[in-house]
């Protein structure tokens, strides 16, 4: 990982008094993927780096050290502290803000107590496992005056953000549905399963240089499996299928669905009215409806928009992710990253004023949104309530999912009305007694 020379100060860079300290909490797959974008920006500088594997935390301080070595007269650099507890880096004055790079059950409990220590976050998604959980996440923010942005960074790529704008702005007339991808996916030990399970896995000799007390932190406590914290492939996180851990689907990919869709429909606050099970032969798959009637049907596979609902020509292309697919009263668009966009009739793209449709060609703004917030201490394009209104989406959608029924939902006051069994589903974790934060 190679920056430019000016990252530390050079040719005319942002002075040291107006560089952004941060400290980047995490340094698994996900941490390290976005060190090229923090490395190479001249406004800010990475100061610390904290993980609870030391093999980990070391080979991250090295990237950072040897980019910033490169661009100093003498050729070296050793100013990036390297920690395995958070709390020492939310102690330090000089750092301003965090990155929250970890599994989802560390989320809510570190991005509170930076909040209350004064820094500004940015926070993985899905930002909670929990729609209690969420809530207390928001509120700690806005009393603490921070500035949060999740991690969606897809609603920040141009292109997308500018077709997610022509859709909100009624492009496509009223949208009578959506698509959201959520598969199922094959489990250890267990199967295959729409939603997080807990399987039980074999103990394992601790990995050297790994704090495991640590890692699992305020979730219950579990014998060590190298799949809990050693992904097999770089897109596969087993942690994420662990229900201590992780929020299975939610984690993968529909935390990011949930934010590009509720905020083309204008939802990006609030949330839909009933979950439909499609055990209730209403629709083939589990399916949402807003208050204003417009649908949100999850499906296995992309390809089902055209092959079980019909509702796109056969000869489209479904194939991307992350993006979706909306069908409203003058025409459809598929907003799939990875892929050109497509949509018709051809003309609502020349109403969009899209002339390149290569979502991967478009310029990703997401970092810079929340560092320009930082500065100017107003809200990111995915503050705190919208982070939580994508990840509550998930977990009502589980909540159906696990219990194999229909459910109603208040999106004002977070609650399914009269339907205590389910309702217990929404409150916070019970995190172990010696990490209660």
């Amino acid at each position: 990982m190679i920056v430019r020379s000016s990252a530390l100060g050079a040719d005319g860079a942002t002075a040291p008094s107006d560089r952004i300290n941060l400290a980047v909490i995490g340094a698994g797959n996900m941490g390290k993927r976005h060190m090229p974008r923090l490395l190479f920006d001249r406004g800010v500088q990475v100061m610390a780096v904290c993980d609870p594997d030391a093999s980990r935390l070391q080979e991250t301080r090295e990237i950072v050290e040897s980019n910033y070595a490169q661009l100093l007269p003498k050729g070296s650099y050793s100013g990036c502290a390297a920690v395995a507890d958070f709390r020492e880096v939310l102690q330090r004055k000089d750092i301003d803000a965090v990155m929250v790079i970890t599994p989802d059950h560390w989320h809510v409990p570190i991005a509170i107590a930076a909040a209350k220590a004064g820094k500004d976050i940015y926070c993985e998604k899905p930002v909670s496992m929990t729609v209690r959980q969420g809530r207390k996440l928001v509120e700690a923010v806005r009393a603490n005056n921070r500035v949060f942005q999740t991690g969606s960074q897809y609603r920040s790529k141009t292109v997308i953000r500018k077709a997610l704008t022509f859709i909100r702005g009624g492009g496509l007339g009223k949208v009578k549905c959506a698509f959201a991808h959520w598969p199922k996916i094959s489990v250890p030990t267990v199967g295959s399963s729409y939603i997080p399970l807990n399987p039980k896995l074999p103990e394992e000799p601790l990995l050297k240089g790994l704090d495991w007390d640590r890692w699992v932190g305020p979730a219950p406590m579990r014998p060590y499996n190298s799949l809990y914290h050693r992904n097999p492939t770089p897109s596969s996180v087993f942690w994420a299928w662990c229900a201590d851990f992780g929020l299975g689907v939610v984690t993968y990919e529909h935390a990011h669905f949930a934010d590009n869709i509720q905020w083309a429909l204008g939802m990006e606050e609030s949330g839909p009215v009933e979950i439909i099970h499609p055990s209730t032969g209403q629709f083939p798959t589990l399916t949402c409806r807003y208050a204003n009637g417009t649908l949100l049907h999850q499906v296995e596979d992309m390809q089902d928009v055209k092959r079980i609902y019909h509702a796109v020509p056969d000869t489209a292309r479904m194939d991307g992710y992350l993006g979706g697919v909306f069908v409203g009263e003058r025409g459809w668009v598929s907003v799939q990253f990875s892929r050109k966009m497509e949509g018709g009739p051809e003309s609502i793209f020349d109403e969009m004023k899209i002339k390149n449709r290569e979502t991967t060609a478009s310029a990703d703004k997401h970092h810079q949104n929340w560092f320009d917030c930082i500065r100017s201490r107003q809200k990111p394009s995915a503050h705190e309530e919208i982070g939580h209104r994508a990840a509550s989406l998930g977990q009502i959608i589980t909540a159906s999912f696990k219990l194999g029924r229909s459910l109603k939902w208040d999106p004002a006051a977070e609650i399914f009305p009269g339907d205590d069994e389910v309702n217990r589903l929404l409150e916070c974790p019970v995190p172990r007694k010696e990490w209660a934060m």
